[in-house]
């Protein structure tokens, strides 16, 4: 088995990383989290009548479920055109003849498209946990920031899906459509097949299988990790009564979403091999 070369993997990971700080698109991105979120803090309660801040339970409760359409599309749209798009451009060819592995490439391209990811999402949601801080306590905090954490880890297993689709693609245009294919089956079109399953079986079909359908899902990952973390919440989405406490641990949550991080690029990785 061929070994890595760390150098290589650190150049192009720069390369990746610096390119979308000069294009801005950190900035633009961190941007949407921040406003996104101070809204949702100060007015999120304007249908009941009052505006402000009121507590950091109802705030992620209601990030959750932006952060769910929101940031698996901004992964995919990184990530779609990581390979394919050095393909088109005939940059790939050109960066093979150079000392370099295939899989080098991949874990390059994919750390610096990370990197760029995870700066913008903690600088955007990070800016809005500093202007809230005077108002939460430690535990608040700790909260606030498990919500990061699985937000970063949401938009890494996209952004693992969308470099897949990159390698798997023969151009630009068939990348971005799978892309946004993938986008709709796991944020709109995975629940409602779950949800119609249990209603037209009236609950005996998968009712049992349900918890376990949920991991097949990053998406739903996300918001169990989330859910479960805070008991206002796990109130006001009701799924205490039917995910059992065993699968809720949040070790055994974010070994679940490793795993959606490591299968589609390991699959990238061989896929790209000569």
């Amino acid at each position: 088995m061929a070994t890595l070369d760390l150098h290589p993997i650190a150049v192009i990971a720069g390369k990746e990383f610096w390119d979308r700080i000069r294009n801005r698109w950190v900035l633009a991105v961190a941007l949407v989290f921040t406003v996104f979120a101070l809204s949702i803090a100060y007015f999120g309660t304007a249908q009941q009548g009052s505006v402000g801040f009121r507590s950091i339970d109802l705030t992620i409760a209601s990030l959750v479920s932006l952060v769910i359409y929101l940031i698996p599309l901004i992964a995919l749209m990184l990530g779609f055109d990581a390979i394919v798009g050095e393909k088109e451009r005939g940059s790939l060819d050109l960066l093979l003849t150079l000392p370099v592995t295939r899989v080098e490439v991949i874990l390059g391209k994919y750390l610096g498209l990370a990197g760029a990811l995870t700066f913008s999402s903690v600088t955007g949601f990070g800016l809005v946990g500093l202007i809230l801080s005077p108002q939460l306590s430690v535990s608040a905090l700790g909260h606030y920031a498990g919500f990061m954490g699985s937000a970063i880890l949401l938009g890494l297993a996209f952004l693992s899906l969308a470099v897949m689709v990159s390698v798997f693609a023969l151009d630009r245009t068939r990348a971005s459509g799978l892309a946004i294919a993938l986008w709709f089956f796991f944020v709109l079109i995975f629940d409602l097949l779950i949800l119609g399953a249990l209603v037209v079986s009236g609950g005996q079909f998968g009712g049992d299988v349900f918890p376990y359908l949920l991991l097949l899902n990053p998406a739903d990952v996300f918001r169990v990790l989330n859910v479960f973390s805070l008991d206002e919440v796990r109130t006001l989405y009701g799924l205490a009564t039917v995910f059992p406490p065993a699968l809720s641990h949040p070790a055994l949550l974010c070994a679940v979403m490793g795993a959606w991080i490591a299968a589609p690029l390991g699959v990238a990785m061989w896929r790209f091999k000569p």
